[in-house]
Formats: structure tokens, C-alpha cells, sequence
């Protein structure tokens, strides 16, 4: 039987779910073994408390490594790649123990909000780090370390979410691809960001300061075409993997996700086939490049929010 997630990481309330007695959403099929939101914390609020000291310890590495990286690109301390991904390593690992955390506490996949934002974030700086030992992406730790600091601090501070013990590998394969396809095009998105800084400051004959540490501008939009690709890639094969293991994408609970992401694959096809064909470049990449961000990371985490804060 197929599962009802979304085109992106998170769950939703399908057609079988009823409240139950605590207000949480209970699931009248047994197979699909979710649970409520009361399940993500135990009766005495250990779970968060427990999740505190790493999730301490993680914090203080990413804005260590955020900062040391952020006065590189100001010229006020001289580059230390190793030192950098040494932070972010170490942030990673304790990031890591925090998710070890929440998955003993609740006994499985740890879904929601909040725990969706710590899994995607790790991904997101564990890729940050890999991709950076072959291409010059490291200067994205500037927006990606404290972006994961901060997903750290809404999982203490409201570790809410319904979980899951089990998954087909059907939708493990969509769950994996979507979070991959993300975490990969999230990054091209901090990497255009730094792109529009370097094209703008070239316009005005800025080439002191950030420019001149960054690397050359042909450099910075072949790297951001890259993750483009690779990312494309992948957000194809979670969308493919969508249709073919879950139940009517287009249903009410469901079609919102699905919208944006096929307006966001739509964006980026489109600025591929741009660049490609019409050389489109510069700030009219970055603003495709954007407009896709958003709309994926309104796709992911956008809907749950309003789910989970706004109409909670």
C-alpha cells in the first residue's frame, strides 16, 4: 500500500485521519503506523532536555566556523579551509547526535516541522562540506551554518511532529531524492546569492574587499550551474518517485506541495534551457535561481508551517 506523503519530506492528514482525544491526529489505518505529535516528546519533556547540550554544542561550531568564514570574505583573518570544515565537521557530529536523539526518543522517523528543518539542515551542511572539497562553494557556509544553528533551536525549543516507524522503500526513495534534490539547489541558491554580491560590485568597479577573495565570476557561475544540474537531477527523480509510490498526489491534503514543486522543477528547466541556448547569466540567473528556491522551500516547509503554527 502506498503512503500518502507529499513531493516533499514532510506528512500530512489524509482522508482516514480523525482526532484524537489529546487533540493530536490519529490514523484509522494501522499499517501506516503514524502517530500524534504527542509521541515527539515523552510525558516529562526529557526528550528536548535530553537533545540540549549537543544541540548547544553544534550551535557554537556553526557560528564559529559562519564567523571565521564570514571575516575571510571581509579580508580581516586569512583563509583556513581546514579550520572551517573542522568547525562544521564537529557542528555536524553533535547536529547528529541530536537527530540520534529524537529518533530513540519517539522510535522512528521523526517527522514534522521543526524535525523536518534539523534533518533537512544536516543534510544541507554535510553536502556544503563534500561538495566544497572539490569546488569553491565553502564561502555558502556564511548563510548555510547559522540557517542550521537556527533549525537546532526550534527543535529544542518545539519538538512537535508526528512520526513514522516504517517506510516502503518506494517512499524512501522519494523522502531520500527530495531531501538530496533540496539540500543541493538550497545551497545553489546561498551560492547565487554570493554571485549577485560579486556581480554587482563589479558593475561598480568594487574589486577590493569581498570581490577580490571570492573566486573569479566565470568561476562562481559554473559552479552554480553545476549544483543546478545535479539538484534538477534529483528533483526529478523525487517527483518521478512521487507519482509512482504515492496515492493522488493532486488531493487536497497534498496538491499545494505538488504545485510548487512542479513550478519550481518548471523554473529551473527553464533557466537551464536559458543559459543554454540564450546564455543567460549574471543577475537573471540569480533571480531564476531564487525564484525556484523559494517556491521549493514553500513546497517543503511553507505548507507545514501554516499546518503546524498558524492554524494550530
Amino acid at each position: 500500500m502506498r503512503q500518502p506523503h507529499g513531493p516533499g519530506i514532510t506528512c500530512e492528514q489524509h482522508a482516514g485521519a480523525r482526532l484524537g482525544a489529546t487533540g493530536g491526529i490519529r490514523y484509522s489505518d494501522p499499517s501506516l503506523n503514524f502517530h500524534s505529535r504527542d509521541a515527539a516528546v515523552d510525558g516529562d519533556g526529557q526528550q528536548p532536555m535530553q537533545a540540549l547540550p549537543f544541540a548547544l554544542l553544534a550551535i557554537a561550531f556553526y557560528l564559529g566556523a559562519a564567523s571565521w568564514q564570514a571575516l575571510t570574505l571581509l579580508r580581516r583573518v586569512p583563509q583556513r579551509p581546514k579550520l572551517v570544515r573542522g568547525l562544521g565537521t564537529l557542528a555536524l557530529a553533535f547536529h547528529g547526535l541530536v537527530i540520534a536523539v529524537v529518533i530513540r526518543e519517539t522510535g522512528g522517523l521523526w517527522l514534522g516541522l521543526s524535525p523536518s528543518l534539523v534533518m533537512v539542515s544536516a543534510l544541507v551542511t554535510a553536502l556544503l562540506m563534500l561538495v566544497s572539497l572539490a569546488k569553491p562553494v565553502l564561502n555558502a557556509a556564511v548563510g548555510v551554518f547559522p540557517v542550521a544553528a537556527m533549525t537546532l533551536v526550534t527543535a529544542v525549543a518545539w519538538p512537535g511532529g508526528e512520526h513514522q516507524g516504517h517506510i516502503t522503500p518506494g517512499i524512501a526513495l522519494h523522502v531520500i531524492s527530495s531531501a538530496l534534490a533540496f539540500a543541493l539547489l538550497a545551497i545553489a541558491a546561498v551560492q547565487s546569492m554570493l554571485l549577485a554580491w560579486q556581480n554587482q560590485a563589479l558593475r561598480h568597479h568594487h574589486i577590493s574587499g569581498v570581490v577580490q577573495t571570492l573566486p573569479p565570476l566565470t568561476t562562481m557561475e559554473r559552479v552554480l550551474f553545476e549544483l543546478i544540474w545535479v539538484g534538477m537531477i534529483l528533483l526529478t527523480l523525487a517527483i518521478a518517485s512521487g507519482f509512482l509510490f504515492v496515492d493522488n498526489l493532486f488531493a487536497q491534503h497534498l496538491v499545494h506541495k505538488t504545485v510548487l514543486s512542479l513550478a519550481a522543477w518548471v523554473i529551473f528547466a527553464a533557466l537551464l534551457i536559458g543559459h543554454h541556448w540564450l546564455g543567460w547569466r549574471g543577475l537573471k540567473a540569480v533571480r531564476w535561481t531564487l525564484g525556484g528556491g523559494v517556491l521549493l522551500l514553500l513546497a517543503y516547509f511553507g505548507t507545514k508551517f501554516a499546518v503546524e503554527v498558524i492554524f494550530s
